[in-house]
């Protein structure tokens, strides 16, 4: 079981009590859908394995859940750590996800999800003749 947040002792690195949660996915704003043919492309996302939709704070994303092959399985630390790329660097743990406890305003897994959610927002789709 992982300690929380607070009693981590001071100047210690959170890193080194986490499975690596930063580096086990990639999430990629997309355009926030409009129409029928947005809401299309989403459900072609959601039909790929490993690959979710959500949104927060109003921006949608596009989340690939796939580990960096240079997260080391054994300890979760990074094997290019001094070499690692910039949003890496850019990337703070001060509000990451390791308390498990985050929640997004929606998050679609399956490609029926996100059709029932276009039907809600924008009515039943017409077939095309």
């Amino acid at each position: 079981m992982r300690p929380s947040r607070e009693s981590i002792p001071l100047g210690e690195c959170i890193c080194s009590y986490c499975p690596g949660k930063c580096c086990r996915y990639f999430a990629l704003p997309i355009d926030t859908p409009e129409s029928w043919d947005d809401f299309e492309n989403i459900r072609w996302y959601l039909l790929h394995e490993r690959a979710t939709v959500f949104v927060d704070d109003g921006t949608w994303y596009l989340l690939v859940h796939t580990k960096c092959r240079h997260l080391n399985d054994t300890n979760n630390r990074c094997e290019i750590y001094n070499n690692r790329p910039k949003i890496c660097r850019k990337y703070s743990n001060k509000k990451c996800e390791y308390e498990d406890h985050y929640v997004y305003d929606q998050y679609f897994e399956v490609a029926d999800q996100i059709k029932e959610y276009a039907e809600a927002k924008l009515g039943t789709r017409k077939k095309n003749k």
